[in-house]
């Protein structure tokens, strides 16, 4: 056997330790809200130590980690050097949103039927804590490379920007790899996705008894004409469209709105939370000016009606840096090997950590375990779940891909040379 069929044997034969560490994982919640993932960090760190993969613990001042909206993170980091090179580091998140309603399974069970283990962050991406460990595993016991170095990176906020994780361990300079390659689906190899403008608008009336309502001005009619002009701008949207194939267009959500203080009260305040993502040909400062102008014009309409507006988080999307090809040519060639397809490399209208390494000029690039579509996964829905062949499969083509980039890894750790 060669050693790319050697990678594939050792995964085989270790599969089932494999599923039952990604089990484990899956058994601890990492709720985000609320976001305390402390606990999570430190069994998956027992776990990787009794697989021979000590990790670093990393934890995020608590100050910091409050003001960020969130309870606890510990980041781990493992370190395997094998020689003069370059680094390839491995992200993968453990933070998810929280179940909801509708599940049939046990959103923390890790149980298995019909060949899909399901739970929360089964796809998205505690599979990838399991696909990234064990590929190198089996790159260490098969291809024992002599160059080089693969780090392995397990993070806590990423549904809450990344600025914790990646973010905050790059800005400490605890991480600096070459190249990089993050959680996602197996079918594709992800280089750009869109941009994500996250904010909070307050809305601002005045109370007063449901008897007498003109005595008040009703907070709940202005943000509704306020949202209805949001709306009308979402059809807009759709006719921008993006260059980026696997991206269509700009989009708002409304996910959350609140207010009121009972039935029989003219409501004195209301607030919504929106989520605008753009596209990678979009200018962020430009997009934020925009939409808080369309806001405010809107509740000017409405006498009496101030606002407030807040801006959660500003993630810039994911623009392929050209030394990201080394990462695309080894996935998509192991990947049409080991899946039978050609892997197409492509956008995505999700936004993820990625774009805070390529921010800080380091290549990277989304592939891990999954299916073919978040919707098909059931990411932040009821009964996530994960095809256990699609975990073996991507497992062994992030191993032959680790074996080839560092094969041919030399001896300058300079990140401006092509691998």
């Amino acid at each position: 056997m060669n050693t790319y069929q050697q990678l594939d044997a050792w995964i085989d034969s270790h599969f089932d330790e494999q599923v039952r560490f990604l089990q484990a994982l899956i058994q601890v919640p990492t709720d985000t809200p609320p976001g305390n993932n402390a606990p999570h960090a430190e069994r998956a760190a027992e776990l990787l130590q009794a697989m021979g993969l000590p990790a670093e613990k990393h934890p995020v001042p608590e100050a910091e980690v409050r003001a960020a909206g969130l309870q606890s993170i510990t980041n781990l980091l493992v370190r395997r050097p094998y020689g003069p090179g370059k680094t390839v580091l491995l992200n993968a998140h453990g933070d998810v949103v929280p179940p909801g309603e509708g599940w049939t399974h046990d959103p923390y069970g890790g149980e298995i039927q019909n060949g899909q283990i399901f739970g929360r962050a089964s796809a998205v991406s505690k599979c990838d804590f399991s696909t990234y460990a064990f590929a190198v595993r089996a790159l260490e016991a098969v291809a024992k490379p002599t160059a080089g170095c693969v780090e392995l990176l397990f993070t806590y906020d990423e549904e809450f920007g990344g600025e914790l994780g990646p973010g905050w361990l790059l800005k400490h300079k605890v991480i600096h790899p070459d190249l990089m390659i993050a959680a996602g689906f197996s079918y594709q190899v992800i280089t750009a996705h869109n941009g994500c403008l996250q904010m909070q608008v307050t809305v601002h009336g005045k109370m007063a008894h449901a008897a007498i309502p003109d005595s008040g001005v009703d907070a709940l009619q202005a943000a509704v004409h306020i949202l209805n002009t949001l709306y009308a701008q979402n059809t807009l949207y759709k006719q921008v469209r993006s260059q980026v194939e696997g991206i269509t267009h700009p989009y708002l959500n409304v996910g959350l709105v609140e207010g009121g203080t009972n039935t029989n009260v003219v409501p004195g305040r209301v607030t919504f939370k929106l989520d605008r993502r753009m596209i990678p040909e979009e200018n962020p400062t430009e997009v934020e000016v925009s939409l808080r102008q369309l806001i405010a014009e809107a509740a000017a309409q409405k006498p009496g009606i101030t606002v407030d507006i807040h801006r959660l988080l500003l993630a810039k999307a994911l623009r392929p840096l050209p030394g990201n090809q080394p990462l695309v040519d080894a996935i998509q060639k192991h990947g049409q090997a080991v899946f039978g397809e050609p892997i197409p490399a492509l956008g995505t209208p999700l936004y993820t950590d990625v774009r805070l390494f390529c921010e800080a000029g380091i290549p990277g690039v989304i592939y891990g375990a999954g299916p073919r579509t978040v919707l098909e996964s059931h990411a932040k829905r009821a009964d996530e779940r994960l095809d256990l062949e699609d975990l073996r499969r991507a497992t062994k083509v992030i191993a032959r891909a680790l074996s080839d980039l560092l094969r041919h890894c030399g001896s300058d750790h300079s990140r401006s040379d092509v691998l």
